[in-house]
């Protein structure tokens, strides 16, 4: 089992940036990658971010590239996530999750934060 504990969500104004984390703790030894993803109200989850494990290679969806930035704290178990010129579409729900080795899935996910974005 792998534990998530995120942080960082809040209200900002369009334009602003914010910085999520996420800890993780208990089987670290067995993430194959991280990432982030969001769900807006009334819409489904989705992905935005990933990085793996080993050789720090990320991923983006194309609706926040060259806006995000997902980034590991190689001394612990920790990813972030750096949110710059927010856009208020860019407010949901954020989830950090695991994807394991020897797993097609993200089987362990974060209890989510909420990031709002004003006009």
């Amino acid at each position: 089992q792998v534990q998530l504990a995120e942080s960082g969500g809040g209200l900002v104004q369009a334009g602003g940036s914010l910085r999520l984390s996420c800890a993780a703790s208990g089987r670290t030894f067995s993430i194959y990658q991280m990432g982030w993803f969001r769900q807006a109200l009334g819409k489904e989850r989705e992905f935005v971010a990933a990085i793996r494990w080993s050789g720090d290679t990320t991923y983006y969806a194309a609706s926040v590239k060259g806006r995000f930035t997902i980034s590991r704290e190689n001394a612990k178990d920790l990813i972030y996530l750096q949110m710059n010129s927010l856009k208020p579409e860019d407010t949901a729900v954020y989830y950090c999750a695991v994807h394991p080795m020897g797993s097609n899935v993200w089987n362990y996910w974060g209890q989510g934060t909420q990031v709002t974005v004003s006009s």
